[in-house]
């Protein structure tokens, strides 16, 4: 195996229940290295897969501190909540990132994002 190192974001995508909590069933995306993204070496598991995310326009919210799964959900929340019932994105996902190494105790940065 290539051992790549950890990248950010870690990205969870996240299928929101009807009253906003989050289904058991999420999908973990990391993110393949640069010089790995033209020919990427194949997963030793079959479990995993290599998935090609095209280009996409997102509406965003950023938290600090060390996140969890309500954190990630009130993040969705208020992020839905300033956007309005106007706007235009996918309901059934969203993907929750994280960026920071879970050694790093302050200055953390976290994402939600809803997808256009």
């Amino acid at each position: 195996g290539v051992g790549m190192g950890m990248t950010a974001p870690v990205s969870i995508t996240a299928f929101p229940a009807e009253d906003g909590s989050l289904q058991q069933t999420v999908k973990v995306s990391l993110r393949i290295p640069s010089q790995f993204q033209d020919n990427p070496p194949c997963p030793s598991d079959e479990s995993i897969k290599i998935e090609e995310r095209q280009g996409m326009t997102i509406y965003s919210m950023q938290f600090g501190g060390y996140a969890k799964e309500m954190d990630y959900v009130n993040c969705a929340a208020k992020l839905k909540s300033a956007l309005g019932s106007e706007a235009a994105y996918h309901k059934d996902f969203y993907f929750c990132n994280g960026y920071d190494p879970p050694m790093k105790p302050y200055g953390r940065r976290n994402e939600v994002w809803f997808v256009k």
